[in-house]
C-alpha cells in the first residue's frame, strides 16, 4: 500500500503541488526520503519519529520509503514534516486515506508533536483554494490561511488534536481572519520645523509614488522626513494587502497570521549585501526590495552602499519586478517600490559650511557623489536639498500643516489616479508609460515648448523626459487640475535637477 498526502513546494511566489508518498515494505530497516529533498527535509525523519513517539506510536521496524513527487522539483523547508507524518499514519493503517485526500498539509513538527509555524502558509492556502481543496496548517497561522477564501482550514496545535479531529472525536473550530495592528506612523510633519521645500517634495513623492533623493548635511532632518512618509501614504487596498502579505508570508514575517494593511517601510543598513537587498542566495529568497513592494524602500547614507549593490536596483526600479536566476531555480518577485534615499553632500557632510568643510572641498564632494552611477540617479524623479537649520529656524513655532492634512491631499490625488488608470494595472503616475503617458500626461502647448527647450539644454535622457511628465501629472493631480500645464512642467523640472559640484 502507498499512502498519499498533498503539500506544496515554493518557487518564488508560486506554490506547486507535491504528492508525499509513503510505502512501508519488508526488507532491511530503513527510513529513506527521495525526491530532491534538502537537509531540512531529510532531518524530518527524526522530528516525525519523535512526534509519533510522543503520541505513543512507534514506526514499524521495516523499510520506509518517502517519495516527494515530482522527483525533479527541489524540496526545501521544514513544512514537509506534517504531510510526511500524516502519510505515515495512513500507511500504518491508523488514519484512513479518505480523511486526508481533500486537504493539503504544511507544518513543522516539534519533538513533542506540536505543529510549529512555517513560511508560505498564505501561498499554500491560495493554491488549495484554486484547486478546491482544504488546508491543514499550524494553529498560529490559521487566520493567515483563512484569507484565501471559502476553504476548509484546519489549524491544530499538535498532531494528536489533528488526529482526533479527523477521526471525529474532538473537533477543531475554524480560525478567524485577523488584520495586523496599525503601526505608529512616525513623526508628524507638524513636528518638523523648517524644510518646507523638502516637505513639498515629500508630498509629491507620496501622491505619485515617485522615487526621491534628499541631500543635506548631518542633522538637517533627512531621516526624520523619510520616517514621516508612512504617515501621509494611503493604506493598502484589500487586493494590495493580499499581495504584500503573500511576500511577507514567504519570508515568515506575518505576525500571528495577521494580514498586513499598512504600506511596508523597509530601511536596510548600508552594509546590506546584494542578495539581502534584491533577493537571491542559494535558495533564491526575496530581498528587501520585494518586502517593500507597494511601499517604501528607504536607503539612508546612499553612497555608503556598495556600488554594485545599488546598481542591482536599476532593473527592479524600472520594471517593478526582480528576477533571480540560480542553477536550481529561476524565480521572480514583485518589487514595485518607492525608493526614498538620503545622503550627505560629501564625506564630512559640511560642503556648504566653509568653517567646517574638510581641506579637500569641493573635490571630496565630487569623489563622494561619484559613487552613485548616472543610470541610478536617472531613475530618481525628485531631487531636493535639505539645508542645515539655523537657530532661528529651531525657535520658530510648529508648522501649521499636520501629516493628517497632507495625507488628505495625497489620498485625493491617489484616488484621481485610480480612476484614471482603472483596468490598466497601473496604480500611480510613477508607473504610467506608453499610451497611458501619451493620453494623460501630455502638457499643453506652452508646457510642451518649455519641456522641449529644457530637454535640449539639459540633455535629458528619454527616461528623464518621461519622468518629468509623470511628476508634472502628479503636480496637476495635487492641484486638482485636469491637464498638465507649463507651471507643472516648470516645477517638475526644478526637482529633476541638482546643482553639480564645482
Amino acid at each position: 500500500m502507498v499512502a498519499h498526502v498533498g503539500t506544496v513546494a515554493f518557487l518564488g511566489l508560486e506554490a506547486r503541488r507535491v504528492d508525499v508518498q509513503v510505502q512501508i515494505s519488508s526488507g532491511a530497516v530503513a527510513f529513506i526520503t527521495v525526491g530532491l529533498p534538502d537537509k531540512a527535509v531529510k532531518e524530518s525523519r527524526e522530528r516525525v519519529q519523535s512526534a509519533l513517539h510522543a503520541m505513543g506510536l512507534s514506526l514499524p521496524p521495516r523499510r520506509i520509503i518517502v517519495n516527494l513527487s515530482p522527483a525533479d522539483l527541489p524540496k526545501e523547508g521544514s513544512h514537509y514534516d506534517l504531510p510526511i507524518a500524516l502519510a505515515l499514519l495512513v500507511a500504518m493503517n491508523i488514519l484512513p486515506q479518505g480523511l486526508v485526500d481533500r486537504h493539503l498539509a504544511v507544518g513543522e513538527l516539534g519533538l513533542d508533536g506540536r505543529i510549529g509555524p512555517v513560511p508560505g502558509v498564505l501561498l499554500a492556502a491560495l493554491h488549495a483554494a484554486e484547486h478546491e481543496l482544504g488546508l491543514i496548517c499550524p494553529a498560529p497561522q490559521g487566520g493567515e490561511a483563512a484569507w484565501a477564501g471559502d476553504i476548509d482550514v484546519l489549524a491544530p496545535r499538535d498532531l494528536l488534536s489533528l488526529l482526533s479531529h479527523l477521526k471525529g472525536t474532538q473537533l477543531i473550530g475554524p480560525p478567524e481572519r485577523m488584520l495586523a495592528e496599525s503601526r505608529p506612523a512616525g513623526p508628524d510633519l507638524a513636528d518638523i520645523k523648517g524644510q518646507e521645500t523638502a516637505k513639498r517634495v515629500l508630498e509629491i513623492a507620496a501622491a505619485g509614488g515617485h522615487n526621491m533623493l534628499m541631500c543635506g548635511p548631518p542633522g538637517s532632518g533627512k531621516s526624520m522626513l523619510a520616517a514621516a512618509l508612512p504617515g501621509i501614504l494611503p493604506d493598502l487596498t484589500p487586493a494590495e494587502a493580499l499581495e504584500v502579505s503573500m511576500i511577507a508570508s514567504m519570508g515568515g514575517q506575518l505576525e500571528g497570521g495577521r494580514l498586513i494593511r499598512t504600506r511596508p517601510f523597509r530601511s536596510p543598513h548600508h552594509n546590506a549585501s546584494m542578495p539581502a537587498l534584491v533577493g537571491g542566495g542559494s535558495k533564491a529568497r526575496p530581498g528587501e526590495v520585494s518586502f517593500a513592494h507597494l511601499g517604501v524602500l528607504f536607503l539612508d547614507e546612499l553612497p555608503e552602499f556598495q556600488r554594485t549593490v545599488l546598481d542591482s536596483l536599476r532593473q527592479p526600479l524600472e520594471s517593478g519586478t526582480v528576477y533571480v536566476a540560480r542553477a536550481a531555480a529561476h524565480v521572480s518577485y514583485p518589487a514595485r517600490v518607492q525608493l526614498v534615499a538620503a545622503m550627505n553632500p560629501c564625506r564630512c557632510g559640511h560642503l556648504d559650511d566653509p568653517g567646517r568643510a574638510c581641506a579637500r572641498a569641493p573635490r571630496c564632494a565630487a569623489d563622494y557623489q561619484s559613487r552613485l552611477s548616472g543610470p541610478l540617479l536617472d531613475r530618481i524623479d525628485l531631487h531636493t536639498d535639505v539645508p542645515a537649520l539655523s537657530a532661528a529656524d529651531l525657535t520658530m513655532p510648529a508648522a501649521a500643516e499636520s501629516s493628517q492634512t497632507v495625507a488628505a491631499r495625497v489620498a485625493a490625488a491617489r484616488q484621481a489616479q485610480s480612476r484614471r488608470y482603472a483596468g490598466s494595472g497601473v496604480r500611480t503616475n510613477a508607473e504610467a508609460d506608453g499610451a497611458l503617458l501619451e493620453a494623460h500626461c501630455t502638457p499643453d502647448d506652452a508646457g510642451r515648448q518649455l519641456l522641449a527647450q529644457a530637454s535640449e539644454r539639459l540633455r535629458l535622457s528619454a527616461r528623464g523626459y518621461t519622468r518629468v511628465l509623470r511628476v508634472a501629472r502628479t503636480l496637476a493631480d495635487l492641484a486638482g487640475d485636469a491637464g498638465v500645464t507649463r507651471t507643472h512642467i516648470a516645477e517638475a523640472l526644478s526637482y529633476r535637477l541638482r546643482a553639480p559640484v564645482n
